[in-house]
């Protein structure tokens, strides 16, 4: 003997195939490893990460074209010793102001 519904559902609801696609879509949406919300998270973390991605390929052109112009000029190169590393000549003196 089969389990019946009770006869105030509409037909419908007594088909086998709708109850499984229901089943079915529900299991898909909500239940699975990949369910919606999943990939819509994926997706966003996806374009973070891409926005991400360009920055630092941007950051790096733009170190490389720095490290180009410290090469190839050599008043630029002591420049930058001079205010990034605090390198001096033996007779000079070197004060750092810093504002508040």
């Amino acid at each position: 003997m089969m389990f019946e519904l009770p006869k105030k559902f509409p037909p419908i609801f007594k088909n086998f195939f709708f109850l499984t696609s229901v089943l079915f879509v529900i299991w898909m949406f909500f239940v699975n490893s990949t369910d919606v919300v999943s990939v819509l998270k994926l997706k966003l973390k996806l374009a973070e990460l891409e926005n991400k991605k360009a920055f630092y390929e941007e950051k790096i052109e733009e170190v490389n074209s720095d490290r180009e112009a410290l090469l190839n000029n050599e008043k630029l190169l002591e420049k930058f010793a001079r205010e990034k590393y605090l390198m001096k000549k033996p007779s000079e003196e070197v004060f750092i102001v810093t504002e508040e």
